[in-house]
């Protein structure tokens, strides 16, 4: 099988706008992408070192753009398989090509999806994952709760949610937060305040556990969903 799949149809569901606009922001800035965003998304690197996969264990990253984080984790992890979507095409087109040349095809599928609604079924195989990662995406997607409903209904049981995004910026300077949130409106980001309480609600329908965190003075924020272990039955 290709490691890239596409998975674009006729079915009316299909967010071909949203592809269009991801493509138009992204068709120049890919090429610039990893080597300016390592300065202001913070945290990528600390979520990588909190998946601990198991040897075997299969790992989706949810908006994987450049691939990135795809290729430092599965070279941290050489025992592990990952896999990403992205709504954008353009930036699947860095992903596969910074999977090629690191010679990591064989480890690293990526697929043509949207957060809030995919099949990794019909695109790698898979119907669970043991981890799924979402990293600077949320704030980008408006429907972002549909995506954490569909990242933890694809998850095994034990299985966890690792996400890491824009916080409220609740310990910098008033003027410092001010203009960060003005600067990442001209890009269409938008912090997403609520995830803790969203995360919150999950847990208390679910019995997953979380851990939430807030580093950089509030900068960004971290979390860690893992549902509950599949139960014996006696």
């Amino acid at each position: 099988m290709s490691m890239y799949t596409e998975e674009i149809s006729a079915e009316p569901s299909w967010p071909v706008e949203a592809t269009r606009r991801m493509n138009r922001m992204y068709r120049r800035q890919r090429h610039i992408y990893d080597g300016t965003r390592r300065y202001y998304l913070l945290g990528r690197d600390q979520l990588i070192a909190g998946l601990q996969p198991a040897a075997g264990a299969n790992v989706l990253e949810i908006g994987c753009g450049t691939g990135r984080n795809l290729v430092h984790a599965a070279r941290l992890y050489p025992n592990a398989r990952f896999f990403g979507i992205d709504i954008s095409t353009e930036m699947l087109t860095s992903a596969i090509s910074a999977i090629s040349r690191r010679d990591l095809a064989k480890r690293i599928r990526v697929a043509h999806g949207d957060g809030t609604a995919f099949n990794p079924q019909v695109s790698f195989g898979i119907a669970r994952f043991d981890h799924v990662m979402i990293s600077y995406s949320l704030s980008m997607i408006p429907d972002w709760r549909l995506v954490l409903q569909a990242a933890t209904g694809r998850l095994k049981p034990g299985g966890s949610l690792h996400i890491v995004d824009f916080g409220d910026q609740e310990r910098l300077p008033q003027i410092a937060r001010t203009l960060l949130r003005q600067w990442l409106a001209l890009f269409g980001v938008t912090p997403r305040d609520d995830l803790e309480r969203e995360l919150s609600a999950m847990v208390k329908s679910s019995g997953a556990d979380l851990k939430f965190e807030r580093p950089f003075r509030g900068y960004a924020q971290y979390a860690v969903l893992t549902l509950p272990p599949e139960r014996k039955t006696a």
